[in-house]
C-alpha cells in the first residue's frame, strides 16, 4: 500500500472527518472556510484516496476523472485549486493546463509518475504552479497545497484601474470619469455603479486579460441555477460600457467572447 492510501485509510476510520477539530498533520486543525479543491485523477484508488484526505482536513472536493470533464466542472463551479495528473484518458494535463490559463489564474498543482525533467518543464511552462512526483506522501501534498492556497489569497496591489476617461478605485468603491481631456480635478464627476455592476465589474478587473466564463459570472453574482440566463450578463454589460467606455458600441476594455464570456482588456 502507498503512503497516500494508507493515509486515506487512516482518515476515513472514527469520527467524520468534517466534525474533527484535531489538528491535522503539520498541526494545522480542521479548515473553517473550506477551500474548493478540483482533483482531476483518472485512477480511481488514488482518486478516492485524495478526496477522503481532503475532505477529512475540511476542504471542499470536486473531482473528475478526465480532462474535458474537468473544464466543464471548472467553469460549473469556480475552485481555489487544482490538484492534476498529467496522464488523462483524453486530454493531455498539460493541454488542459493551458485551457485554463486562458480564462483562470487558479493554482494548478500537478501530480504526476513523469519524473522527467521535461515533462515539469513543459507542465510549469504551460502554467502550473509546482509539481509532485508520484509517489509522494500526504503531508507534502497538503503542504503545498496550502502553500499555494496562501500566496493566492494575497491581496491583489492593483487597485487603481482605468477604463478610458473613466478611474475605479476598488478599495475606496467609487468611479470618477474625466469631462475633457485635461485631467484637472474639477473636470471629474463621479459616476454611480449598481451593486451588480460592481460585483461583475470587480470579478473582470481582478482577472486582467483572461477570459472569464459566463457560467462562473452567472454563478457568483446569481448562485446556483443561473448558468442559462445570459440574458442578465449582456444587460449589465450593457450599462457598464455605458457609463465607462468611451465608445460603447466598440468598446476597448470590456469586451464580450461570443459564446463563452467577457473579458477586461486593461
Amino acid at each position: 500500500m502507498s503512503s497516500i492510501q494508507s493515509d486515506a485509510a487512516a482518515g476515513s476510520e472514527g469520527t467524520s472527518p468534517r466534525a474533527s477539530t484535531a489538528p491535522g498533520p503539520g498541526g494545522s486543525s480542521t479548515r473553517t472556510n473550506a477551500e474548493r479543491v478540483l482533483v482531476v485523477e483518472d485512477e480511481p484508488a488514488l482518486l478516492r484516496a485524495l478526496e477522503i484526505n481532503l475532505r477529512a482536513r475540511g476542504y471542499q472536493v470536486s473531482s473528475s476523472g478526465n480532462g474535458r470533464a474537468a473544464l466543464a466542472e471548472a467553469a460549473r463551479r469556480p475552485p481555489d485549486a487544482v490538484l492534476l495528473d498529467l496522464g488523462l484518458p483524453d486530454l493531455d494535463g498539460t493541454e488542459l493546463i493551458r485551457r485554463l490559463r486562458s480564462w483562470t489564474a487558479v493554482p494548478v498543482l500537478v501530480l504526476s509518475g513523469r519524473a522527467g525533467s521535461g515533462d515539469k518543464i513543459g507542465a510549469l511552462d504551460a502554467g502550473a504552479d509546482d509539481y509532485v512526483t508520484k509517489p509522494f506522501s500526504m503531508e507534502e501534498l497538503l503542504a503545498r497545497l496550502r502553500a499555494l492556497l496562501r500566496r493566492d489569497a494575497q491581496p491583489s496591489s492593483r487597485q487603481i484601474f482605468t477604463i478610458g476617461h473613466a478611474t475605479i478605485d476598488l478599495v475606496a468603491r467609487s468611479v470618477t470619469r474625466r469631462l475633457d481631456d485635461a485631467g484637472a480635478p474639477e473636470s471629474a464627476a463621479p459616476l454611480h455603479l449598481t451593486r451588480t455592476e460592481w460585483r461583475m465589474l470587480e470579478i473582470l478587473l481582478r482577472s486582467p486579460g483572461q477570459l472569464v466564463p459566463s457560467g462562473r459570472l452567472l454563478s457568483e453574482l446569481w448562485g446556483p441555477g443561473a448558468e442559462d440566463r445570459t440574458y442578465y450578463l449582456r444587460f449589465h454589460m450593457a450599462g457598464l460600457r455605458r457609463k465607462l467606455e468611451d465608445d460603447p458600441p466598440r468598446p476597448r476594455h470590456l469586451l464580450t467572447e461570443p459564446g463563452m464570456g467577457y473579458r477586461y482588456q486593461p
